[in-house]
């Protein structure tokens, strides 16, 4: 998440990872003005006159100029990473939520690449490709041995601008020839329904700079459906990695702060003084205090994790599912040459009572297991959690929380979601809303009809 004062951090930060990498690389040091970590940053200054005066192969200054901002920030934490133009990119279309392309939900079936859905209103979708769909080939590349990246690297690509698919469909033989314009791709994050009559549900897959909006238009839509007024609200956050800061709090802001000035949301606190900030709840209109029940999960995060530790605080929703990843730290974008950036975390964030939420989670209130848990190799209870990664930053206090066994963790973190396709934007949200087929939203729901009917008999 982007902390709102980064710009001045992003220039001081910045100036001095150049300077020290200038100096060192230059062999500019100044011993007679000596920096207090002056010995170790000789050290790195003779490794790499070492290296570049006897390496078999004239070594590549570039290159190893990124492995020593890779190889610094390593040694931090993992979420502190070197982003190439690529990844860098795609990161901030994975924020925006819009992006230029055609329009198609991409996966594979039987070795093959397919079209799991088009996304309404979208060149794909208007020019009539459908589910099941086998892209055969790309602009006249067949996509045999091709995987997801690269097939959506070659359909993305500049609004206006022609891509061509060939399809093959069902099991005909003949090949359907589409020539498509590329357009603005706008993907939604939040998804919601009716449950029942008066029971509302949104799924909010990822805090995007729409998400806001899209939540508040969501409860509008919900209430409008049901006369104006609702008996109760699921919010799904499961497998929600998180997002933007800002997002998160426009969504906690709906409920809380309708009658107290400066209700607290989140506050964060690092070690610069342009890092710590409170983020307030806004007077004026919120929502009816209808029931809500919060869904979470190991895989719910960061901004996620926000939104719970907000609403649970003030007592305005009662958490429900398993316990969160716990990452409780903010991460800030510093953009560098060549189109790359810096990750960087810069602060730790806190809900309104001051809890802590780093390498611990948010607690439900009401612990349930979803039926068919799907174990992820290697972890500890069946997801990862922030707890397991290595060089994590330490609880608050340094206490360490009790943990089972080790078991060997992989550096990085995974997936939020385990998902058999990987769709052409990767954050779009593509569960199924059943009750019936979902054990932890059938509790929910549940709930939310018993605290209804209790609301009804008079209980207060």
């Amino acid at each position: 998440m982007r902390n709102p004062l980064s710009k001045l951090l992003t220039s001081v930060v910045l100036t001095g990872i150049i300077l020290c990498l200038a100096l060192i690389l230059f062999n500019r040091w100044n011993p007679r003005g000596k920096h207090p970590d002056a010995d170790y940053l000789s050290l790195l200054q003779e490794a790499y006159s070492a290296v570049t005066k006897h390496y078999v192969d004239k070594p590549d200054d570039k290159k190893m100029a990124k492995s020593m901002i890779d190889g610094m920030l390593a040694s931090l934490d993992p979420h502190s990473a070197y982003l190439p133009p690529e990844p860098y990119k795609e990161m901030e279309v994975q924020m925006s939520g819009a992006f230029g392309g055609v329009g198609i939900e991409l996966g594979t079936k039987d070795g093959r690449l397919t079209v799991i859905a088009p996304i309404d209103d979208t060149p794909a979708f208007r020019a009539g490709i459908q589910a099941n769909d086998h892209i055969w080939k790309i602009d006249g590349t067949p996509t045999l041995n091709m995987n997801i990246s690269a097939a959506v690297k070659r359909m993305r690509g500049e609004k206006g601008t022609p891509v061509t698919l060939t399809i093959l469909r069902g099991d005909s033989s003949k090949p359907l020839v589409y020539n498509l314009i590329r357009d603005i791709i706008k993907i939604k994050s939040v998804k919601s329904r009716l449950l029942d009559q008066g029971y509302g549900f949104i799924r909010i897959a990822q805090f995007q700079e729409r998400t806001g909006s899209e939540f508040k238009q969501a409860l509008q839509e919900l209430n409008a459906a049901n006369g104006g007024h609702l008996k109760g609200l699921v919010i799904d956050l499961r497998y929600n990695p998180g997002g933007l800061l800002g997002s998160c709090i426009d969504v906690a802001n709906c409920f809380i702060g309708d009658d107290i000035k400066n209700t607290l949301i989140v506050s964060t606190k690092g070690r610069l003084p342009e890092s710590n900030h409170a983020f307030n709840a806004t007077l004026g209109s919120k929502e009816s205090r209808y029931p809500i029940v919060v869904l979470i999960n190991g895989g719910s995060a960061s901004a996620s994790e926000i939104v719970a530790g907000a609403l649970q605080d003030h007592k305005r929703a009662i958490i429900m599912g398993k316990q969160s990843f716990g990452k409780g730290s903010v991460q800030s974008i510093f953009p560098m040459r060549e189109n790359a950036a810096l990750k960087l975390t810069t602060a730790r964030y806190y809900t309104p009572s001051g809890r802590s939420i780093q390498a611990k989670g948010i607690v439900p209130d009401i612990v349930v297991d979803s039926i068919k848990p799907v174990p992820a190799k290697g972890s500890v209870d069946g997801v990862f959690k922030e707890n397991d990664l290595e060089n994590r930053l330490a609880p608050e206090g340094g206490t360490e929380p009790l943990r089972k066994e080790a078991v060997p963790v992989q550096k990085a973190a995974p997936a939020p979601a385990p998902q058999k396709s990987v769709p052409v934007s990767p954050h779009t949200a593509t569960r199924d809303v059943d009750p019936d087929k979902d054990y932890q939203l059938n509790r929910a729901l549940e709930l939310l009809r018993s605290l209804s009917l209790l609301k009804e008999q008079g209980f207060s």
